[in-house]
């Protein structure tokens, strides 16, 4: 399947790229949004679009500002965010696909950071239902214990370090994921707790009042051998989301026929008779394929 090339652009003036994968049959049944992971390019949920494009829906992949497609030039000096992804990225393609909606449905599939950012843009009330897998926000104190020192250094010490001795985190050549702007490499290397770290009160009460705008149904996917979206740091997501209604289940390798998964691999093509297939379920009746694995 070939996907057609679009132009996103944000409230502030920040040109993106993105992909329209769309359904060559009957009318769709839902506009799908696919948020991608921190320093991952939309390029590795391409298969995952085009599966769901043959099974339905109309489908718009893009890449964050200072990402993929949508990176400039050069980083250095770049101070793109976390929270301008959410609250002009994904508010751009949000906006474009209401636009270009046919079924009367928009739905946010959203991987890691993609799975929380939803709820910092001004038309999130709009979402009719939100596939969260792995969504959290970085917080260290939240990490498998057996994994949160060697973690720790990486993403909190070695990372906003060589970041600012470089202007730009250089993940690419460290094969530690994508480079990142120096806005994404502070927030997730110095993050907290608090995803409203660092703003003054009323802008605080600003961003959660928005995230409580948002309605609709999620379902939060995450896997036990998943070290960093365990189920305390994606309970510390999901509570931002206090008006919708939020199912949050927890997989094993094993239900999906594999030994290992971890945070990043549900997108890999070998998982489209697995939890691709099965994830449709949701986006097309709003029902939990994994009833038995639901957890508090």
């Amino acid at each position: 399947m070939e996907p057609s090339t679009t132009e996103l652009t944000a409230a502030d003036g920040v040109h993106l790229t993105g992909h329209w994968w769309r359904h060559a049959g009957s009318a769709p049944s839902a506009t799908v949004i696919i948020n991608p992971a921190t320093g991952v390019r939309a390029r590795y949920y391409h298969r995952y679009a085009a599966h769901l494009a043959a099974n339905g829906f109309t489908v718009l992949t893009y890449d964050y500002r200072g990402i993929g497609l949508s990176r400039p030039e050069s980083l250095k000096g770049s101070t793109f965010t976390w929270r301008q992804w959410g609250e002009q990225d994904f508010d751009a393609a949000l906006r474009h696909a209401l636009q270009e909606d046919q079924a009367g449905r928009v739905i946010v599939v959203g991987h890691s950071i993609g799975g929380f950012l939803p709820g910092y843009s001004p038309a999130v009330g709009r979402v009719s239902s939100m596939l969260s897998v792995g969504g959290q926000f970085g917080y260290w104190g939240d990490y498998r214990p057996g994994r949160r020192l060697p973690l720790f250094l990486k993403w909190h010490v070695v990372m906003p370090a060589i970041t600012l001795a470089l202007g730009h985190f250089p993940g690419k050549r460290l094969g530690w994921l994508e480079d990142l702007p120096k806005g994404v490499a502070y927030g997730w290397g110095l993050q907290q707790g608090r995803a409203e770290q660092g703003l003054s009160r009323e802008a605080a009460e600003v961003m959660c009042d928005r995230f409580a705008t948002a309605t609709g149904p999620i379902l939060s996917v995450t896997m036990s051998d998943d070290e960093i979206a365990t189920a305390k740091a994606v309970n510390r997501a999901m509570r931002y989301y206090r008006r919708s209604p939020v199912t949050k289940v927890m997989l094993a390798p094993q239900d999906l026929g594999f030994d290992r998964i971890g945070h990043f691999d549900l997108f890999h093509a070998r998982h489209e008779d697995g939890f691709w297939r099965q994830s449709l379920a949701f986006l097309r009746e709003g029902e939990n394929p994994w009833r038995d694995r639901v957890y508090l």
